[in-house]
């Protein structure tokens, strides 16, 4: 079975989505950037960073056999070269939504799967353009407590979709688990989709 090494449950709602049982175990990882580190490099070293800590905790357990996988991912918007992250208050949240008003924005979404003593990661890449949104409405979505826990302030599969003009790439993705490159890792780890 599939070990997700995350807490979200978009992210389980979508292996779910796809047919592929299984069950949840937490990473606790530092997910700050390291300095200078690129934007692209960092999701993908976060997301194996998760499936790997969540494997070895298995394997130290004598939990880990070799046909069990961990997946992992991470998932960040970047503007204007910057990573906008979960918001850490309302003035952090409210500020992102500025930045992001009117404006098309890039979404990274890395996965990671750790099987069989290897590590294989594989990222995804969308363009998200918000409409300008007015102060009063960001202020309202933010007291709503939906953006409270997303990276870069806003959920495309909930009230946040209003906002959403455009996208070009993957709306899984955006939500935080890329379906086409999450399906390719467990395919080519013989975990085949659509279980019943």
């Amino acid at each position: 079975m599939l070990v997700l090494a995350s807490v979200s449950p978009r992210r389980s709602a979508l292996l779910t989505q796809i047919g592929m049982p299984h069950r949840v175990i937490p990473a606790h990882i530092d997910e700050r950037r390291d300095e200078g580190e690129p934007i692209e490099q960092c999701v993908r070293r976060l997301a194996g960073q998760k499936a790997l800590q969540v494997s070895a905790l298995l394997g130290a357990a004598g939990a880990l056999d070799q046909r069990q996988a961990v997946l992992g991912a991470d998932t960040t918007v970047v503007v204007d070269q910057y990573m906008l992250e979960k918001p850490r208050d309302r003035q952090h949240g409210l500020a992102m939504l500025a930045r992001l008003s009117g404006r098309e924005h890039e979404v990274l979404s890395a996965v990671a799967l750790a099987y069989g003593g290897r590590l294989q990661t594989l990222l995804s890449r969308s363009l998200v353009r918000l409409r300008s949104l007015g102060r009063e409405e960001c202020e309202a979505y933010w007291d709503s407590g939906e953006p409270h826990d997303k990276a870069g302030g806003y959920a495309i599969q909930g009230r946040g979709a209003v906002f959403v003009e455009s996208l070009h790439g993957s709306y899984s993705g955006v939500m935080g688990l890329p379906l086409f490159e999450t399906a390719a890792l467990l395919a080519a780890a013989g975990l085949p989709v659509w279980q019943s």
